[in-house]
């Protein structure tokens, strides 16, 4: 295992380039199309595609979680110890942030501008919890199943998610978080994280204990002679 300032930069990183795309790609996309539909499909591959690239590069370090729902469910199932957690989650907040800021650099924006979009309501969080659960969903039954797939499950995942959820899945407290630091198409108001933030840990606990039972083998049984006639 690697030590934990390796593993929290690990963290710290891929959550600012996670972040740095899904923002940048937004403002990209605007730039070039008035049409929101066409935005948002080129927001949905580049986001995809930079998290099979982190995953797959980064997970051999700190486990590619990039988001304090996971490293709460990697914590409750002891393969994060306890001690670390916190250390983890900060260091996802911090490298959002710090993708915001990178993100809005590269367009010649102002370091930081509190969203004005507004994404609140039931159908919104409720959005918010189905996309958490079943993000943790494939990540729980990949690991258990097709390890070395997981990059690509997830990433194929969240481009899915974007468009079956009306919240366009962000799934993650440290990517809302550090997109309410841009008022561009990516945004959400800070007023609005709360939701989203209780919603996603709801999902991610619910897959937890869903899957926990899920992926247990039951106990097999063995017909009769009888019954098997």
């Amino acid at each position: 295992m690697f030590d934990l300032p390796r593993r929290l930069v690990s963290e710290g990183l891929g959550t600012a380039l996670l972040v740095a795309t899904v923002v940048g790609s937004g403002i990209m996309a605007t730039s070039l199309t008035h049409d929101v539909g066409l935005a948002l499909l080129g927001n949905t591959m580049a986001t995809g595609a930079i998290l099979v690239v982190l995953i797959t590069i980064l997970g051999p370090v700190s486990g590619a979680h990039f988001n304090p729902a996971v490293s709460l469910v990697f914590a409750i199932l002891r393969s994060l110890p306890k001690r670390d957690f916190l250390c983890y989650v900060l260091a996802q907040v911090a490298g959002g942030a710090i993708g915001t800021i990178a993100a809005h650099l590269m367009f010649d924006l102002p370091f930081v501008q509190l969203s004005t979009k507004v994404r609140t309501g039931g159908a919104q969080w409720f959005s918010e919890g189905v996309a958490t659960f079943g993000l943790v969903a494939v990540i729980l039954a990949g690991n258990r199943f097709e390890q070395k797939a997981v990059p690509w499950l997830v990433g194929l995942y969240i481009t899915a998610a974007y468009w079956f959820t009306a919240s366009t899945s962000f799934a993650n407290p440290a990517v809302a978080f550090a997109r309410s630091l841009t008022d561009t198409f990516s945004g959400i108001r800070p007023v609005d994280l709360p939701g989203f933030w209780i919603a996603e840990i709801a999902g991610a606990v619910a897959a937890l204990f869903f899957f926990t039972w899920l992926l247990q083998p039951g106990a097999s049984s063995t017909l009769s002679p009888e019954a098997k006639l």
